[in-house]
């Protein structure tokens, strides 16, 4: 990577659950080129490994994302370009993903949070979508996700004004699906992501697919469901009161 060293992502692997930290500290975690260059080659890395079956994204310290790290990129950069192969990689990630979300959520952070699956936030966070600010025009693909996510009403206050909302705003907005007390996300994103481990993988991607539109793949899914052993296991271990063993994978 062509950035600081303190600027980088993180990443484990534990228990079936990928966490990918956004580590920038001097600069609220913002994006550096490296960063956006990096994500989708790690996401593609993750996607391989069965060990994987959840991912989280989260931020260094008490910030998710404050955006783009500007003053890292070069002539030949395409900053817009950059944030979006990143958002579309971790949107097209076959897996659930969570963003895990503290302090500020602001910009590409926004994009990225709107790109995972879920979205859990501590009281105190904030959220905006700020090109408004910058004269800068929002990516089609970011633009159609936040208005699917909180509906052309909300969609259109946040790129309209590029004001902050906090995080009792962006729950009834629907951009977050969980808003917990200070001191509480890391226990609670722990907690849901076993719960999403140990849940059918089969269900989880068909379902994918269709809530982000592809119901074309009906009969895709029908084909794996019928050559799967997941559906006779759940039902196998609901009649014997015991945890299912899901074997399918993507």
């Amino acid at each position: 990577m062509d950035a600081a060293p303190e600027a980088t992502l993180r990443h484990t692997v534990a228990d079936g659950v990928a966490t990918v930290v956004v580590s920038h500290p001097a600069k609220r975690n913002a994006m550096t080129a490296a960063m956006w260059r990096a994500l989708p080659e790690l996401l593609a890395e993750l996607a391989h490994d069965p060990a994987v079956r959840v991912l989280v994204l989260t931020g260094d310290g008490p910030t998710f994302c404050a955006g783009a790290d500007i003053s890292t990129l070069t002539g030949k950069d395409d900053p817009r370009a950059l944030a979006v192969a990143a958002e579309e990689a971790l949107a097209a990630f076959p897996k659930p993903t969570l963003a895990a979300v503290r302090g500020f959520c602001v910009g590409g952070g926004s994009q990225l949070a709107a790109a995972c699956d879920l979205r859990f936030a501590e009281e105190g966070a904030s959220f905006g979508v700020t090109p408004a600010r910058l004269g800068v025009v929002y990516p089609a693909s970011a633009t159609r996700r936040l208005a699917a996510l909180v509906g052309p009403s909300w969609a259109k206050y946040l790129l309209y004004s590029a004001e902050l909302i906090d995080a009792p705003q962006a729950l009834r907005a629907g951009f977050l699906n969980e808003l917990l007390p200070a001191g509480a996300l890391d226990g609670r994103v722990a907690e849901f992501t076993r719960i999403l481990a140990s849940r059918s993988q089969l269900t989880q991607a068909a379902a994918k697919e269709f809530a982000d539109g592809r119901t074309d793949r009906d009969a895709h899914w029908e084909e794996q469901a019928a050559g799967s052993a997941d559906t006779a296991e759940g039902v196998a271990a609901f009649l014997e009161r015991r945890a299912p063993r899901f074997t399918w994978t993507p």
